[in-house]
């Protein structure tokens, strides 16, 4: 994916989102796999993957989205289904597996709580590394990772509130608690050999839990390797060549292309810019970008994930990054807080918000035809 000689800098989304009958009910998504070119099942299995290819611009990325989610409505809709844009099922009991090794291993080691992985359906954002500056760049998206607020999509986990980022709370301090630096937003990195030094002591960490499980060292390694073996909000991928931030739960797609491109700028911002990490309150300016120190992000992560946008002072900061906070309205702001959601309720609700990314990709369609 790098590319030195271009002067934008690449980015491209993956997006999950549920799938539902036509009576809300979670279905196996079947022939939507096939609808369009990027388009994938995920490891449970009324989930959804749609991923677009490396963008130069927004308008590119935007364009691309949009056509792919069209392309996959126009099937879902001779099918009776929908895709629904929630970071949980709201509420439902076990959700089941595809069957993969990768899968049984995962299940073997983090025993009863990886139930909660399987609840979470969210958004990858992938930008171009810099050369010379992927540090920077890495260490910039962990300071940005509090904006994940700003797409919290469901408060609910099998039916009672649990938190503004309900996705965010069951992935980082459920799933893997036990595992807390496999799942965790981790500390800035000084150099890329701290960063494998990083993710080479985490692979031997879950190497150790899987053999203690029963598996060989070969069967884990069929399944895993150093990069693949970390759920970290945010890392650098040798793989694909771009640094990824995989916070932000799946949400409507107008919102999730506006903050690929708020992100994508400052990460381009870096190429001239000194990049400072200092104090509490961090700032992006023209000439400047000062990253708090650590534990005062994580106390804005923290809030974002807890109460969402009701946090004054983590609207504050993320103003101070960049973000135009009241551009958005996410969908965990929406809901009824009040009691406990019945399954009734939630394949009502499952189908409202169907038909609200439907509306939003219409929308949006509509617009590039003006």
């Amino acid at each position: 994916m790098l590319n030195p000689d271009s002067p934008r800098i690449r980015r491209s989304i993956e997006v999950e989102y549920w799938v539902v009958d036509d009576e809300g009910r979670l279905v196996e998504p079947g022939p939507l796999v096939a609808a369009a070119p990027g388009v994938e099942r995920e490891f449970v299995q009324p989930v959804l993957e749609i991923k677009t290819t490396p963008c130069e611009t927004t308008q590119e990325l935007r364009a691309e989205l949009f056509d792919r989610i069209d392309r996959v409505l126009d099937v879902a809709d001779d099918h009776d289904m929908g895709l629904v844009p929630l970071a949980t099922p709201l509420n439902a009991d076990e959700i089941a597996d595809r069957p993969s090794e990768r899968t049984r291993i995962q299940q073997e080691i983090i025993g009863s709580d990886f139930e909660y992985v399987r609840h979470c359906a969210g958004t990858h954002i992938h930008v171009e590394q810099i050369p010379g500056r992927a540090i920077d760049q890495l260490n910039t998206l962990v300071a940005l990772d509090p904006a994940l607020a700003l797409a919290n999509s469901s408060r609910r986990f099998r039916g009672r509130l649990l938190a503004d980022g309900a996705r965010s709370k069951l992935y980082r301090w459920m799933a893997y608690d036990g595992l807390a630096h496999q799942g965790r937003l981790w500390r800035y990195i000084e150099s890329r050999e701290d960063w494998n030094r990083r993710l080479e002591r985490r692979y031997e960490e879950f190497e150790r839990a899987a053999l203690a499980a029963g598996y060989d060292r070969q069967t884990f390694a069929s399944s895993f390797d150093p990069e693949s073996a970390v759920w970290t909000p945010v890392q650098l991928r040798a793989e694909f060549g771009t640094v990824e931030w995989r916070s932000l739960d799946t949400a409507l797609p107008s919102s999730v292309v506006s903050l690929a491109d708020t992100v994508a700028r400052t990460v381009e911002h870096l190429r001239d810019t000194e990049v400072r990490i200092e104090g509490e309150t961090g700032r992006i300016t023209d000439s400047q970008v000062v990253l708090p120190e650590f534990n005062h992000v994580l106390t804005h992560v923290n809030a974002a994930i807890r109460d969402g946008l009701a946090d004054e002072s983590l609207c504050g900061y993320l103003e101070r990054m960049g973000f135009d906070v009241a551009a958005y309205d996410p969908i965990s702001r929406q809901g009824d807080d009040r009691g406990v959601l019945t399954e009734a309720q939630a394949r009502q609700q499952r189908l409202e918000f169907a038909e609200r990314l439907e509306r939003d990709v219409m929308e949006a369609q509509s617009v590039r035809a003006d």
